[in-house]
């Protein structure tokens, strides 16, 4: 089985010791390494503890022949474009479950028309996960808020709205939140 296991690790700045420490149970840097490089079997056990160390689905570890890979041709910082290292690839987006999305019709605070936010949708014992990220929370008939979630309080979220001049808002007891894991732009 070819995987992407190295790929993965270091896209995430991971060290093989890293891993080898996250694993549950632990293990060695060099069975994580031997896993990498293919000279030790990956079973479907292994899969699993690696991709819970690298916080992944076992199937982003895969490489599948009908899976598209994009190559790395730079990798951009502040210095500009350069050629990377190593070769490298990355995979397109996939929704997971229990994923909803909103799209932007009209440009509002870093988003513009177009955009796509791709949420991750949590229960209310959860919420703390999306302080100082931007949430999507439902209200009363049928509407939503959209806003930096930047507190919480006895069942009440506090969230600030996107855009210059706006006023916090607090939200009691909403059934659930998404908040923003991916932004897909088109140029």
């Amino acid at each position: 089985m070819i995987t992407a296991i190295r790929e993965v690790r270091r896209a995430k700045g991971l060290t093989l010791e890293d891993v080898a420490l996250r694993c549950d149970p632990p293990t060695t840097a060099q069975t994580v390494g031997r896993l990498e490089t293919g000279t030790r079997t990956v079973s479907v056990g292994w899969l699993n503890r690696i991709a819970a160390a690298l916080e992944v689905d076992a199937a982003d570890l895969v490489r599948l022949p009908d899976r598209p890979e994009i190559p790395v041709a730079a990798l951009l910082d502040a210095s500009g474009a350069q050629a990377p290292r190593r070769p490298s690839n990355v995979v397109p987006p996939r929704a997971e479950p229990g994923m909803t999305a909103v799209t932007v019709t009209g440009g509002i605070g870093d988003y513009r028309a177009g955009d796509e936010i791709w949420c991750a949708m949590l229960a209310p014992e959860a919420f703390a996960r999306a302080l100082n990220r931007d949430v999507l929370v439902p209200r009363p008939a049928g509407r939503f808020l959209f806003g930096r979630l930047i507190g919480r309080e006895e069942g009440k979220l506090h969230l600030l709205p996107l855009g210059a001049g706006t006023r916090q808002q607090v939200v009691a007891n909403p059934p659930w939140i998404a908040y923003a894991v991916r932004l897909v732009r088109g140029l």
